[in-house]
């Protein structure tokens, strides 16, 4: 019963408490119930729907997925409880319905599983599985911290009662470190996601991105989400962590929502204290070892070893530093080559008792976090330049790193420097990302194979984690695509990913345009349509919807080879619409240099009747013509078209550059 048959082309990667509160999921005011606008109430919690997450498996025992309280499994659901080493049916209960592993392509290429690496079964064995399905569905876990108690609280992924699927078709590098993240084979990915679709699903859930860019019929992940579309199982993928390299971007067909990644308004402070009193305020940590007294603070590139050169030293690389100089002592390093978490082990090795670790110029004052094995927090490239001014100042310079608290954080959201951006390298008419959700330092459960660091040397364990990545946005946005569709079981997953991103805000919690992590306004390229809102998502008052037709046409355009891949039963017609006219919340025009027309079609899925009107932010250099500007609608269901004309400005005063603008549709409640 084959359809197509493609060559492997290589692997895909895993893209690596308080998210849910800052995205104000969480708030069940009296105001926010008598409006009828509480989404976890009326979604049940996301009561029987089904996140299929394919990833490197899961870690059964983790109170997320505890299934106290749980109605039986849905009767509609067909899957298996496959077993393995270390998991057999019993793993499997009325939270984790089903469990599948997919190793075939793994095999091809690397031959059989090694047990001291990986699990030949479900059970992850990393962590990134874990934590990616616990992030979308796991239950509510109080007291839930991080190694050393860190970012204590409750614990709860975005649909709780949502019941989970997994499919493990990511496994470990062999001879790598875990930290060097999983290898996911594309036909294994591809069996995973058929198996999904028959099991009955309702959303799929991948943090896996390609490294290398392929056209939509060479890309699994968008033909498999293509046949998913037949269903009406919503896609929802990580976005990559390329950043901030431009046309970076993973996972682009349309009929996925690509997820970036962004900061939240929590960081996990750790200031340095310095012997005249001063304090480097901005200073981030997740290190879990605490400092109660000062101690002498040196700069590396004054501790270096006999013969080592200095642009080694100061970046703490493997023995480098002197113990007779270092012994006792807090180090500032910068960084650099290698991984943050071995400069601290080379200061302990020498000796040192505490790492402060700074940005490089290039890097400014963005935020990394570690779990170091001694005290040691992070500090920006300008807070380091004081530190080295102190040091220089005085004959006896000290410093104490203080303890490591949660602090509320603004500006937020922004964005993280590594979360891939556009443009779209496939078809430049489609602005992707979609949305962004959060995605840094975000507390989940963990496997207790792996540790904090995932590196072979760190002995450590613990049942949660805090994990950045556009892997940690993705089951953000599926979470609440479940509770959506509880909300609405009738809207198609275009309807669905619609509301996401027409909803969205594009300002920050000072109501400012959302930063770039250089703290430059970012634009769509980086966060697509903007952060999600998944309380204005489930009313957003009109959707933009796409058949799954209405995608064969504009792969007939675009990608005509994909429609043989999904064994599609369409005749293309000998005049191909543009790209463009794909009904598209969001779009892009590559090049303007004379009018282009733009047609959209809205459909009203809020009760009542309602009157809507047009408004509009341009881009300097362009102009706009739109048909018509009011619509009112008289029922739920009902659809209306409008075009915008663009034109370029006479003065052609804005040439061979992106600009980013803005329309939307009101009715007074609805923006």
């Amino acid at each position: 019963e084959v359809v197509s048959v493609i060559p492997s082309h290589g692997k895909y990667r895993s893209q690596t408490t308080r998210s849910w509160d800052f995205v104000g999921l969480n708030d069940h005011s009296w105001n926010r119930a008598q409006m009828g606008d509480d989404l976890l109430l009326n979604a049940q919690y996301g009561k029987n729907q089904i996140i299929g997450v394919v990833d490197s498996g899961v870690w059964p025992e983790s109170a997320s997925f505890s299934d106290v309280g749980m109605d039986p499994v849905p009767k509609t659901w067909k899957g298996i409880c496959q077993e393995g080493v270390a998991f057999n049916k019993s793993h499997c209960n009325r939270k984790i319905i089903g469990a599948r592993y997919y190793v075939k392509g793994f095999y091809n290429v690397f031959g059989a599983v090694n047990p001291s690496e990986d699990y030949l079964s479900p059970r992850d064995a990393d962590g990134h599985g874990t934590h990616t399905a616990s992030t979308a569905t796991g239950r509510q876990v109080p007291n839930a911290a991080a190694l050393g108690g860190i970012a204590i609280g409750i614990a709860s992924g975005g649909a709780p009662m949502a019941r989970l699927a997994i499919y493990k078709a990511c496994w470990a590098m062999p001879g790598k470190p875990k930290s060097d993240g999983n290898t996911c084979m594309d036909e294994d990915v591809l069996a995973a996601i058929d198996d999904a679709i028959g099991d009955g699903v309702d959303i799929l859930s991948l943090s896996l991105g390609f490294n290398e860019h392929s056209p939509l019929d060479q890309d699994v992940i968008a033909i498999g989400s293509l046949h998913a579309a037949t269903k009406n199982i919503l896609t929802v993928c990580s976005a990559g962590n390329g950043g901030p390299s431009p046309a970076s971007l993973a996972n682009i067909a349309p009929w996925v929502i690509t997820v970036a990644a962004s900061g939240i308004d929590r960081q996990f402070s750790s200031p340095v204290l310095l012997g005249n009193g001063m304090k480097i305020q901005k200073g981030y940590s997740i290190s879990p070892y605490a400092m109660n007294q000062m101690y002498p603070l040196v700069y590396a590139r004054d501790v270096a070893r006999l013969g080592v050169p200095q642009y080694l030293a100061t970046q703490c690389q493997p023995d480098t530093l002197d113990s007779y100089k270092v012994n006792g002592k807090i180090v500032l390093c910068f960084i650099g080559q290698g991984r943050n978490v071995d400069k601290g082990i080379e200061v302990s090795k020498a000796g040192g008792v505490g790492l402060i670790l700074a940005n490089n110029q290039d890097n400014g004052n963005t935020i990394f976090y570690d779990s170091h094995f001694i005290s040691a927090t992070g500090v920006g490239y300008d807070g380091a330049i004081t530190i080295l001014q102190y040091i220089y100042s005085t004959a006896y310079p000290t410093a104490g790193i203080l303890p490591v608290q949660s602090v509320s954080y603004t500006p937020a959201p922004f964005m993280a420097g590594y979360s891939s951006r556009g443009p779209n390298h496939v078809d430049a008419h489609i602005l992707k990302p979609d949305v962004t959700a959060p995605g840094l330092q975000i507390l989940a459960a963990w496997s207790e194979a792996s540790s904090p660091t995932k590196l072979p040397y760190d002995r450590r364990s613990t049942k949660f984690n805090l994990y950045s990545g556009t892997s940690m946005s993705c089951p953000h946005v599926s979470g609440v695509a479940a509770l959506l569709r509880a909300v609405h079981p009738n809207w198609s997953i275009s309807a669905i990913k619609s509301a996401l991103m027409t909803t969205a805000s594009v300002t920050d919690n000072l109501n400012n345009p959302i930063q770039d992590y250089t703290g430059n306004p970012a634009t769509p390229f980086v966060f697509g349509s903007g952060h999600f809102q998944p309380i204005k998502a489930s009313d957003p008052g009109l959707v933009y919807d796409i058949s799954y037709d209405d995608y064969l046409h504009y792969l007939c355009t675009i990608n005509p080879g994909l429609l043989n891949k999904v064994n599609a039963k369409i005749n293309c017609p000998n005049q191909l619409a543009s790209p463009l006219n794909l009904n598209y919340p969001s779009f892009v025009i590559p090049n303007l240099y004379g009018p282009v027309t733009v047609t959209r079609t809205v459909t009203n899925v809020f009760d009542g009747q309602s009157r809507y009107e047009f408004s509009w932010n341009l881009p300097q250099g362009v102009s706009i013509l739109v048909s018509p500007t009011v619509l009112v609608f008289d029922q739920v269901g009902q659809s209306f078209s409008f075009t915008m004309t663009m034109f370029p400005a006479n003065d052609y005063s804005v040439r061979n550059q992106y600009v980013f603008g803005w329309y939307m549709w009101s009715d007074g409640r609805h923006l």
